[in-house]
């Protein structure tokens, strides 16, 4: 049973670079939004459904061609996010269920896709650990403008980054929900700290 693929060369590294240049220049990047097991991590989210894809197409053109290769067609519910890594920088054991905060009796993701944007020559530490049970099914060590799909059930996490320089990848949750779970999804939603800063700013401004 393979519990992994990787694809190579999966795009040309003019998109690379313009992939990692909108990412890292967007408004919305900033200390991760996600929860207490990204350690040092930074990005923001994407929440959307397939219904809602062409809104994400627009909003973030960018992520168009990453779009078209990774969804599959089977999934009908997404959560989107880039995520850096530097030094000391970690992720610990987890199993993806990002989309559980708006719908608690959702599965884990059908899949969960990652495009390696741009890795350090010299990477030390930075591997993708891969467990089913308490198995160790794979360690990968990132290669840039490679794309990696996983089982979405399998716990796994990233081994702390021991160098200097970027590890910034792009990673999909994709689930296939039924049509009650997805009525609890928003259709398009951006989940960011800065959001959240900016909101705060507004409000201290109308207070004084």
């Amino acid at each position: 049973m393979s519990y992994y693929h990787q694809y190579p060369q999966a795009f040309s590294q003019t998109y690379l670079n313009q992939l990692s240049g909108e990412i890292l220049a967007s408004p919305y990047f900033s200390v991760n939004n996600l929860n207490r097991d990204f350690v040092g991590t930074k990005g923001f989210s994407i929440v959307f459904t397939r219904s809602h894809l062409t809104t994400v197409q627009e909003r973030f053109p960018y992520l168009k061609p990453y779009l078209s290769r990774a969804l599959q067609s089977e999934c009908n519910a997404f959560y989107l996010n880039p995520l850096l890594l530097q030094l000391n920088s970690r992720v610990d054991p987890h199993i993806d269920r990002s989309l559980r905060s708006y719908c608690e009796t959702i599965d884990p993701p059908l899949v969960v896709s990652v495009l390696y944007v741009k890795v350090p020559p010299d990477l030390q530490g930075g591997e993708l650990i891969l467990r089913s049970q308490k198995r160790q099914v794979g360690q990968i060590r990132p290669q840039p403008n490679t794309l990696l799909f996983f089982q979405g059930d399998l716990t796994h996490s990233v081994n702390a980054v021991h160098s200097s320089g970027m590890r910034l990848s792009l990673v999909c949750e994709q689930y296939n929900l039924d049509d009650e779970q997805l009525r609890e999804i928003p259709e398009f939603k951006l989940e960011s700290r800065a959001i959240k800063a900016e909101k705060s700013k507004k409000k201290q401004k109308k207070k004084s």
